[in-house]
């Protein structure tokens, strides 16, 4: 019997996930009833809120807890690993609504985050992003914030097809931060758009 031995092959070196697709007021923006806009690329809390507390650990403290509506997610761990901590998920139903998530820091605060179903296409994700990172943030809740978008700009959950380009950024394709440029203190933070 032999052995047949192969060359050594590099380890493979793994590759970063997209950054979150979020906007956020800044610290000095008055809040309203949501503190700014979260675009996932799908439904599997699992995989997409790493990326999120990622971002969000740096700027608002440790996120320790999240809470969610099960209406728009199949599976609702209990607990996600993130980066050198684990996160515990809870849901409810009647005291959540569908298109937010609840987020908090141990002994810093509470931020509420407009969920932007997945399939929306980039155009109204944009306009959504926009209207809740705005300096005083909407007067609405997060479902007839996007209900409204819907309905003034008579759109479906998709716009239509993606450009080859759009489609690149949604899928992950670009990941740098961007900070509007106006004089004072910017009233947004976009990441990942």
């Amino acid at each position: 019997m032999s052995a047949t031995l192969y060359p050594t092959l590099p380890h493979p070196v793994p590759v970063a996930a997209p950054a979150a697709r979020l906007a956020l007021k800044s610290d000095g923006a008055s809040h309203g009833l949501l503190d700014g806009a979260w675009w996932p690329r799908s439904r599997d809390l699992l995989s997409e809120l790493p990326a999120l507390t990622d971002v969000l650990d740096p700027l608002w403290g440790r996120i320790t807890r999240i809470a969610v509506n099960p209406e728009h997610w199949p599976v609702i761990p209990h607990k996600v690993p993130v980066d050198g901590h684990v996160v515990k998920v809870g849901w409810f139903t009647s005291e959540i609504d569908p298109h937010k998530l609840l987020l908090l820091s141990y002994g810093t605060g509470r931020w509420d985050l407009l969920i932007i179903p997945p399939e929306t296409g980039a155009e109204s994700a944009a306009r959504l992003m926009a209207a809740v990172s705005d300096h005083d943030g909407p007067p609405l809740t997060a479902s007839a914030l996007i209900a409204a978008d819907e309905a003034r700009h008579a759109t479906a959950a998709r716009d239509e097809p993606l450009e080859p380009d759009e489609a690149w950024e949604y899928e992950g394709g670009a990941s740098a931060v961007a900070v509007p440029e106006q004089p004072g203190p910017p009233s947004r933070l976009i990441v990942g758009m």
